[in-house]
């Protein structure tokens, strides 16, 4: 049997066993699309049956939560967490609560998650979790019902040496603080690094706030900088306009770029002066409001509620509001239009039509797994600082997240030309996470 028919043969076998799972599937098929030449180096993976035992998750926890809203009505949502693989240590993966989230969307996010924190090169394992609960709208004390009642229910699964969960979509400050609460609560232990990206007063880490975002920059910046471009005067596109949108955009703008456009579920707007990041804040942040709302304050800008946001030209595209955002007529639109790069902040928000056109185009792509491995990789500093009590100034904390972010593009661009593939990120990120994972799992025998 030939490398790529073993490979399409594990593809099956993954569909078969994971039915009804479409994100899941994808994800699958991006990763070992990308490891037959690894396999044709190194015979003894296929043999140890290492890509079967990376395609099942270790564990995967189901539960119900039920909680009761302010007019004493009772809800019932369901919780999960799949702990997916362990080999480079305790799992790590965020929760997410939104209407949408169900088994496949946690499966897909937690197969990603190990090999973006295998890139990382830190020790920490991949997991995922959340919720089909929607905290919008909701009170701050049916928030705090519902995290309590998750909680109560999760801290049987996790620990600072077992399984670390950080925030997502949905879950914030907010969320993290009730859900530590109900854990120290429950457990009679002021556990710190069980959780990430919780808030100063308690344990949390300078820069994990804004991670996602600046670490996203300066994947970018580094794609930039290999090919002797940079952010200097570029028109970028930020998609989304939550916590990772904007504080990319902040990062950004402090790069010498000038993001002109960003969005969410109601449409986008474009500022030609550059986005006012003071404003945007004050609004989505604060006010909670929709980006209309930026328009209202901003009489230069315009509101499209028609279209995409990467209808707007521009030279770099940073999609970072949700999956398969971008599909073949987006990416088509961009390269078009001129687009130079595009870094992922949001997971997986490329299908894999528009992934192809980015490649052909022969344009700096980098995929999510490596460009916003800043988050996971700020959240395993908190770690660290609970660990031994301290805490870093925001400074420090950059200054490592940056270093980081450099040492993750080079293992992405070094890979890729090891294999013959120079220029292509998928291909680095792809082989690179999926051989520290593999080799890890090889050392510890049979798990």
């Amino acid at each position: 049997m030939s490398v790529q028919q073993q490979v399409d043969s594990l593809i099956a076998q993954v569909l078969r066993r994971n039915p009804a799972e479409p994100e899941f599937h994808q994800a699958v098929r991006e990763v070992l699309g990308s490891i037959g030449p690894v396999l044709a180096k190194r015979p003894e993976l296929a043999e140890a049956k290492i890509i079967e035992r990376l395609c099942e998750p270790e564990r995967q926890v189901i539960f119900r939560v039920p909680w009761e809203d302010d007019r004493g009505e009772v809800h019932i949502n369901r919780g999960f967490r799949v702990e997916f693989n362990s080999a480079l240590g305790p799992y790590k993966g965020g929760l997410r609560f939104h209407p949408s989230v169900l088994l496949g969307t946690v499966k897909f996010l937690g197969f990603e998650q190990v090999f973006k924190n295998a890139l990382t090169g830190l020790p920490i394992g991949g997991a995922k979790g959340g919720s089909d609960f929607d905290p919008k709208g909701r009170s701050d004390r049916e928030v705090m019902r519902f995290c309590q009642s998750f909680m109560t229910e999760l801290y049987r699964h996790v620990g600072e040496h077992t399984d670390v969960p950080a925030g997502d979509i949905g879950v914030g400050g907010r969320e993290l603080g009730y859900l530590f609460g109900q854990y120290k609560r429950i457990t009679n232990r002021y556990e710190s690094g069980v959780l990430t990206g919780k808030g100063l007063a308690y344990g949390g880490a300078r820069v994990r706030t804004e991670a996602t975002g600046y670490g996203c920059a300066f994947f970018v910046e580094e794609m930039l900088c290999a090919r002797g471009e940079s952010f200097d005067s570029k028109r970028v596109v930020v998609s989304g306009s939550g916590n990772v949108s904007i504080y990319t955009i902040e990062k950004v703008h402090q790069l010498g770029g000038r993001v002109v456009a960003c969005s969410d579920s109601s449409g986008y707007v474009v500022d030609e002066k550059g986005i006012d990041l003071d404003l945007l804040r004050q609004i989505k942040e604060v006010e909670r409001g929709r980006i209309g709302d930026y328009v209202a304050a901003r009489p230069d800008a315009t509101l499209h509620s028609e279209g995409s946001v990467y209808d707007v030209p521009c030279d770099v595209a940073m999609p970072s509001a949700t999956h398969n955002e971008i599909g073949r007529a987006e990416a088509t639109t961009l390269v078009r239009n001129g687009c130079i790069a595009v870094g992922e902040g949001a997971n997986m928000p490329t299908t894999p039509e528009g992934v192809e056109v980015f490649l052909q185009a022969g344009i700096a792509y980098g995929p999510g797994k490596a460009a916003n491995s800043g988050g996971v990789s700020t959240s395993a500093l908190e770690m660290q600082q609970n660990a031994s009590r301290d805490s870093w100034s925001f400074e420090y904390s950059e200054q490592r997240l940056r270093e980081i972010m450099t040492n993750v593009h080079e293992r992405c661009r070094a890979t890729a030309e090891e294999f013959g593939m120079p220029g292509n990120y998928v291909a680095g990120a792809n082989i690179a996470g999926f051989t520290r994972v593999a080799d890890a799992v090889l050392e510890l025998g049979l798990i």
